[in-house]
């Protein structure tokens, strides 16, 4: 049976049940009726993957060594993430959509089937975990040949609105710990899938770089009372350097300290931790920023650049008051026909070397004509 619920903006979301029991979400502005039915053949659902300590750096790694064997790069006539048509069953039973929401049928993370805790850590003697997260795949648009800058105004608020619809629902998981929906586009940065989609990862322990984040800026509150993020956007805006874009309620700028070729952060003027936490004047200002900051990256090079667009935000228990949500955009594109390696130093020794200055970036990317 449907379930359908009514959010923000006139959207309304659409549960059904897939085939072998996972749950796919549209995402609808016209109220459709979804009641197509996922005739494939049911296919066993991979077990929960193994969590292990790198004691080396106290950092959890995830085995899903099921993934090895996911689809790669098929051609259009059998992408996955299209609507079924008489010849191709895929992901969405349905013939059209605006945006959805499943789960992954490969995933690195998956729900537990019992209470679940993390292992404590203790060095090269900690325990073996299991894998426990959930990872959703989220589809931007049912046209194939499409990017996230082709879209109109009312689908990125349609895909704002999933964005924030699965922040608010997963952190009700008690085993989930931090979200981070984000986007990958281009084959030189490992896209498997050429349709427009992003993926939302919902973590049951907090990443190295959340860990590091929230570690810097409960420094920063000890020491000066004030948070670090809203200060470096109000360093950003008192340079007025690096900033490339700008509304009532959004900001986008090159970092000071940008570690890609072309990095850009996106965050609201007024601060929030988390999606869930937007106003609804925030959201409907999104869209606008959204797309002109990606045809602007796209514009310097006259190409498709290749990029992660990741979203970060709060934790869902801890750091509330100290991390702010922002939206990252990087490129490892220097030039046409150039990518920026992560190699030795970046790889090896996480120690990141820019060949080109912050500002410059920051002038390539205003200078680009819409």
């Amino acid at each position: 049976m449907a379930q359908s619920e009514s959010l923000s903006a006139g959207i309304t979301r659409t549960n059904r049940e897939l085939a072998d029991g996972r749950t796919i979400r549209y995402y609808d502005t016209a109220h459709q009726g979804r009641t197509a039915v996922d005739t494939r053949a049911v296919e066993e659902q991979p077990s929960i993957g193994e969590l292990r300590l790198d004691p080396l750096v106290n950092e959890w790694v995830a085995m899903a060594a099921h993934r090895q064997g996911r689809i790669f790069l098929p051609p259009k006539e059998l992408c996955p993430l299209c609507p079924t048509t008489v010849d191709l069953s895929t992901e969405i039973p349905d013939s059209d959509y605006e945006v959805v929401v499943f789960d992954n049928r490969s995933p690195s993370l998956r729900p537990p089937d019992t209470d679940w805790a993390l292992p404590v850590s203790a060095g090269p003697h900690t325990e073996l975990g299991s894998a426990a997260g959930k990872c959703e795949v989220i589809c931007f648009t049912p046209e194939h040949g499409k990017s996230f800058k082709d879209l109109s105004p009312s689908r990125v608020r349609v895909l704002l609105e999933a964005w924030i619809d699965r922040t608010q629902e997963l952190s009700l998981e008690p085993y989930i710990e931090h979200i981070a929906p984000f986007e990958n586009r281009g084959e030189e940065i490992g896209v498997t899938l050429s349709h427009p989609h992003g993926q939302i990862y919902a973590y049951s322990y907090l990443p190295p770089r959340v860990e590091k984040m929230l570690a810097a800026a409960q420094s920063y509150k000890n020491s000066t009372g004030k948070v670090l993020f809203d200060e470096v956007v109000a360093r950003e805006i008192r340079d007025d350097e690096r900033i490339i874009a700008q509304n009532d309620r959004w900001i986008a700028f090159v970092p000071y300290a940008s570690r890609y070729p072309f990095e850009i952060h996106v965050t609201t003027l007024n601060p929030v931790a988390d999606l869930a936490e937007l106003t609804e004047a925030d959201r409907d200002e999104f869209p606008a920023i959204a797309l002109e900051i990606m045809n602007r990256l796209d514009g310097v090079f006259g190409i498709d650049m290749a990029y992660i667009a990741a979203w970060h935000q709060a934790p869902v228990r801890v750091g509330r008051d100290l991390l702010r949500l922002h939206w990252q955009i990087t490129s490892v594109r220097r030039a046409p026909g150039k990518l920026k390696y992560l190699a030795g130093s970046e790889s090896a020794m996480g120690a990141f070397i820019m060949d080109m200055r912050p500002e410059q970036s920051a002038a390539q990317l205003r200078e680009v004509k819409l």
